[in-house]
């Protein structure tokens, strides 16, 4: 398809610096911080890392070292995550992957990784905490006659990395949907401390910024025109696992509706990426509740369901990331979901202020938890990371309601995700109120640890594994010297042995 310069690029100063993506590779210094955009598979730079990849290649291949730090929104996808990993060019990695080359260097130790909380990252760089950025690689959807940048299907970071780098790559993707204007809120009003002011947001459909995104035309150095899709990736129909998750989480909230601690139409809804958190979804979709709203990270296919069926009045996000079935429908009916969508950055979408001001009901995965109610979300046998944190921290501290969900069992039923102490923590007792597996929901809201350990053995755990449990947790009731958190230290973590045993059969 010809490129669309004219309808897309409408500033004559940066239709000027049009030049090819290798071009705009060749502007990207060795060693230097590069932040680019992208968010769970949506809006990253399609071209510029493919070229600055076989630039590397090429270097390593003469004998030359050449890596950046690289920064996103959160993961992106192959065309980038997966061309400068395989290139050997990453040195730094932050604040989350999902990268199958990127995980194995992280964890071979080719690649350093910092796992960051998302609502932290543009703060961290306003600080200076985190270095220079030296160049940002940013996808808009066009380029305004004064300069200001449509942003494109994800906004992630990239207000922080437009004004914080010192130079700029534009690639403007005529493959986004011109309908994509005007249904972003860029939120200009943050400060440093000790000059922060309250985030004026009270609604989650609530505008306080702007539609566009501001850039400085002088740091501009290349613009580079394309025309690729996002990563569309299918979610799978809901299982009976996932069916039954669902199930336990909506009765939950019916109940709390009852109990009148919950609006009729519930409080604003975030949910993490998945097949599971789509079943929930699509549960709510057939569920009682009317007139409910979303505030949260991305806005996957489950939720356009419910803003079609009008279950969903409205949903704020950060990003947006569907099926290809999905997108077709967004695309087709734009108009329509232009008016109930807002794409935010991510400082704002996480941003404990607001999430706790709205008092939203947060739903994120994980790999295990203990029977104390810590939660592991990101390292399997404790050393290996997964993906990481992302969001799920952000909102789990701060909700009004702070679920977590996982199949009781891994591997076809040969790793319990319930065990007595999980190998790494990510979300301590104090922020997980309510565990839900397909066999059983806990809660555990004002009980102690002993409360919590019997509760989530019998609701939560798989029964094949509920014996070994309980025979743990009565025997640390006698033996463990302190018996307010009872534990057999020399025990404790017994049960990441299987996991390494189970994992070394299941990959050899």
């Amino acid at each position: 398809m010809a490129m669309l310069s004219d309808d897309r690029i409408r500033n004559p100063l940066l239709k000027s610096k049009i030049m090819s993506a290798e071009a705009a590779a060749e502007l990207i210094p060795a060693g230097a911080n590069v932040g680019m955009s992208g968010f769970t598979g949506s809006g990253y730079p399609k071209l510029v890392p493919g070229a600055l990849a076989r630039r590397m290649k090429k270097a390593h291949a003469a004998g030359e070292e050449f890596r950046i730090g690289l920064w996103t929104g959160a993961s992106t996808a192959p065309e980038l995550d997966g061309v400068l990993a395989d290139a050997q060019g990453v040195e730094m990695r932050l604040p989350y992957q999902s990268d199958p080359t990127v995980r194995k260097q992280i964890n071979a130790g080719q690649m350093q990784y910092t796992d960051l909380h998302l609502s932290h990252v543009a703060q961290l760089v306003w600080f200076g905490f985190l270095g220079n950025l030296d160049v940002a690689v940013v996808e808009v959807a066009g380029i305004l006659p004064d300069g200001r940048l449509i942003p494109s299907s994800s906004v992630g970071n990239n207000k922080t990395w437009i004004d914080q780098a010192d130079k700029i790559i534009l690639e403007v993707n005529s493959m986004q949907h011109p309908g994509l204007e005007g249904m972003h809120d860029i939120y200009y009003g943050t400060q440093l401390p000790p000059d922060r002011q309250p985030i004026p947001l009270v609604r989650s459909s609530g505008r306080i910024g702007e539609a566009y995104l501001r850039c400085d035309l002088s740091k501009v150095i290349a613009v580079v025109e394309t025309n690729q899709p996002d990563r569309n990736t299918p979610f799978a129909a809901p299982d009976e696992t996932s069916q039954r998750i669902a199930n336990h989480v909506i009765d939950f909230l019916g109940q709390e509706v009852k109990a009148g601690r919950l609006p009729a139409d519930l409080l604003p809804l975030q949910s993490g990426v998945g097949n599971i958190a789509n079943a929930v979804l699509a549960g709510l979709n057939k569920g009682p509740f009317e007139n409910m709203t979303a505030y949260t990270e991305v806005l996957q296919d489950g939720m356009l369901d419910m803003l079609r069926s009008g279950k969903l009045t409205s949903a704020s996000a950060t990003a947006l990331s569907f099926s290809p079935e999905a997108l077709k429908d967004f695309n087709d009916n734009i108009d329509f979901y232009s008016k109930r969508i807002v794409l935010r950055p991510q400082e704002i979408s996480n941003h404990p202020e607001v999430v706790r001001r709205l008092g939203v009901i947060a739903m994120n995965a994980m790999i295990e938890a203990d029977i104390y109610g810590n939660v592991n979300s990101t390292h399997i046998k404790g050393t290996s990371i997964m993906n990481g944190i992302g969001g799920s921290g952000d909102f789990a501290r701060n909700a009004f309601l702070s679920f977590f969900v996982t199949p009781s069992t891994a591997k076809n039923g040969a790793l319990s995700c319930i065990v007595p102490m999980v190998s790494h923590v990510d979300h301590t007792e104090h922020d997980v109120q309510i565990l839900v597996t397909e066999q059983g929901l806990a809660d555990l809201r004002g009980l102690s640890p002993k409360q919590r350990a019997r509760l989530i053995i019998e609701k939560c755990a798989h029964p094949d594994y509920r014996p070994a449990l309980t025979e743990y947790y009565e025997r640390a009731l006698r033996e463990s010297p302190g018996k307010h958190t009872p534990h057999l230290m020399n025990e404790a973590f017994s049960w990441q042995d299987n996991v390494v045993k189970v994992l070394n059969t299941t990959t050899a």
